[in-house]
């Protein structure tokens, strides 16, 4: 019997499926998966976030709400202040009173205040607030006067015979002065001093080699002694004071009785030559002044004072007009000086090389 064999059958795999079929199959494919993304990161925030509350709500036992009003509340707190710190910071700061500059030369008006007025703090500032309301820019305090008193306790050997009984205190005096907006100055009589030249007769206009020079025939007939302006140790001496008042908060001092004895006689005897002449004198003078300019000079504005008459004529007391002496800075004092004459002897000052004129009614300065 014949062995039956079995016949292999052949398949082929055949596509029903068209190119443009394909195409568009594989189209549709790339649209799900782009809405599938697009599904998913539009959801993504809030699974996020409801995830998020859940593990903190329930994993963590956390009041994500409460926490939340915390910190919009804090945050608002934080943009409040910072909008209160920009507001101040735009707020322009208030300007600091200028300190009053002690040096300055102003122009403006004087005026003399009596020492003995001023006792203490309250007495200080009164009159300082006086002046203000009078207009006044500089305030004038006599602290030696033409009699060889000195109205403060001054530390300067030379002075220790000359403190008056009533002292005041200079410092107080200044500084007080300088909070109610009154430059301090202080007035001495240099030359003029019947007192010193006892207490250090190195100082004094002499006669017979030792004895005191006296302006009269005696103390009795009212005579009184001078301070040599030749005698290096006077000079000396008003500078020291100068300096000592300085110390005490006084940047402006005004100086008068530079000059010598009103009159020229055999028996004087100075310390240097030329106080026997008018030529002399002058040039003596003008040294001194030289000497106190340059001493203080950038610490202390001098002032030189002067009657009006003595600014424009010669006499024995200074050999020379005022004006011609070398100071910077002249106070003239005068009972009436008309413009004319007012303009003349500023003509004659700036000429001379005086750098600033004060013309002031002698009453001002008394």
């Amino acid at each position: 019997m014949a062995k039956y064999k079995r016949q292999k059958v052949k398949r082929y795999r055949r596509s029903f499926y068209s190119r443009g079929t394909r195409i568009k199959k594989g189209i549709g494919i790339v649209v799900l998966v782009l809405a599938v993304l697009g599904a998913a990161w539009l959801a993504a925030p809030h699974v996020l976030d409801w995830a998020t509350h859940t593990w903190y709500t329930v994993v963590k036992n956390r009041d994500l709400e409460a926490e939340s009003a915390s910190r919009a509340a804090a945050s608002s707190e934080a943009a409040a202040s910072s909008a209160v710190q920009e507001a101040a910071s735009s707020q322009p700061e208030p300007e600091q009173p200028k300190e009053l500059d002690g040096k300055a030369v102003t122009g403006g008006s004087w005026a003399a205040v009596d020492v003995s007025t001023l006792a203490d703090d309250a007495a200080i500032r009164a009159a300082a607030q006086q002046l203000k309301a009078q207009g006044a820019d500089y305030g004038l305090v006599t602290l030696k006067d033409a009699d060889g008193s000195i109205h403060y306790a001054s530390q300067v050997a030379a002075a220790s015979g000359s403190i008056a009984g009533t002292a005041v205190d200079p410092a107080r005096i200044a500084a007080i002065f300088r909070e109610e907006g009154i430059i301090p100055a202080a007035q001495l009589a240099a030359f003029t001093d019947p007192v010193s030249g006892y207490t250090d007769r190195s100082m004094a206009v002499h006669y017979s080699g030792t004895q005191l020079w006296l302006d009269n025939v005696s103390a009795k007939a009212g005579g009184k002694s001078w301070l040599d302006p030749s005698a290096a140790s006077a000079v000396q001496y008003v500078g020291d004071l100068i300096e000592e008042l300085h110390g005490m908060g006084f940047e402006q001092v005004v100086l008068t009785g530079v000059q010598f004895p009103n009159i020229i006689t055999r028996k004087q005897e100075f310390a240097a030559a030329g106080g026997k002449s008018q030529e002399g004198r002058a040039a003596l003078l003008a040294a001194d002044i030289s000497t106190w300019q340059a001493r203080f000079d950038g610490s202390v504005v001098l002032w030189l004072s002067y009657p009006a008459q003595q600014c424009t004529d010669a006499s024995d007391a200074l050999g020379a007009p005022a004006v011609s002496l070398g100071m910077h800075n002249l106070i003239v004092t005068a009972d009436t000086l008309d413009a004319a004459a007012r303009g003349q002897l500023q003509q004659s000052a700036a000429e001379a090389g005086v750098q600033n004129v004060v013309i002031c009614s002698t009453e001002s300065f008394q």
